[in-house]
């Protein structure tokens, strides 16, 4: 059980200059006994209210140096504090807050919010246990308008899905990865430095003067997973889920126009989903 949905801003000052961290957590226990369900004996039972003033405390105390160590902290207070904790979870996503910049010069303490994906991540800590990371990208939404299409498919009575050489691909993309068993990495450094959501992007996109052909959503995912394997050598096991933004062109011969794919409109439902998860073979074979 636990306290979701914990929601604050936490303001850091040096000066004039202000940073900024907006974040949402989901803080998650699990005791040693079950005594609370069976017997109706609350004495081991932390109140979620009591959760979620502790995950405030220990943003005011410690601050917010990366997403993923704020979780580590979660995880740590509660199984160091409480002798009843067995498990313990917590998930935190930031809100895109980025600094204005005027004429190239970033703004002392003035702030835009970007919708160009949520950065978020996981630590989960067992007693006597590892403590496992993992870290992610969702809400990222991603669209080429050539150099995809979907041919060669496996066909029979119910196929009605015409195949196609060019098409607009596009899709809102879930992408989660494990750093394995934590070993104090540099998180925002991995997250900037190797820039795993630029990996992303160029794996989606390809060269900016070319692109580079896309046979299927599921091909797009394999590039992706592959893209950042090799070049984030902490990065463990990645999963990716690709659910589909279909387009269809409407039709406006009654109108007495041609169409020529200029003017489509979403279908909103059902739409595809692709998820694949790809590992390095020797974390798969530990």
């Amino acid at each position: 059980y636990g306290k979701n949905t914990i929601k604050f801003l936490r303001l850091h000052r040096e000066g004039k200059k202000h940073f900024v961290k907006e974040v949402e957590v989901c803080t998650h226990i699990r005791l040693t006994s079950a005594q609370e369900y069976l017997e109706e004996n609350n004495s081991l039972v932390i109140p979620t209210d009591t959760i979620k003033n502790i995950v405030l405390v220990l943003a005011q105390k410690n601050g917010i140096p990366t997403l993923e160590q704020f979780a580590i902290d979660i995880c740590k207070h509660f199984m160091t504090t409480f002798y009843q904790v067995a498990y313990v979870k917590a998930y935190v996503q930031e809100v895109p807050w980025q600094r204005l910049h005027e004429n190239g010069v970033p703004h002392t303490h003035s702030f835009i919010c970007v919708p160009d994906g949520i950065r978020f991540c996981e630590a989960e800590l067992c007693r006597n246990g590892p403590l496992l990371v993992f870290a992610g990208i969702k809400d990222l939404k991603l669209m080429k308008t050539t150099q995809s299409g979907f041919e060669g498919f496996y066909k029979n009575e119910h196929t009605t899905l015409p195949e196609r050489s060019d098409r607009v691909l596009c899709g809102e993309l879930f992408c989660k990865w494990s750093y394995g068993e934590c070993r104090n990495f540099d998180f925002d450094c991995i997250w900037y430095t190797n820039k795993i959501r630029e990996c992303i992007l160029e794996a989606f996109s390809g060269p900016p003067d070319s692109g580079e052909y896309s046979p299927s959503y599921q091909k797009t995912v394999n590039r992706i997973q592959m893209l950042i394997l090799s070049n984030v050598s902490q990065v463990q096991v990645i999963e990716v889920i690709l659910n589909n933004i279909y387009f269809e062109v409407i039709d406006m011969k009654n109108l007495g126009l041609t169409n020529d794919k200029e003017v489509l409109i979403p279908v909103e439902t059902p739409y595809g989903s692709c998820t694949c998860t790809l590992g390095r073979k020797k974390f798969l074979e530990a």
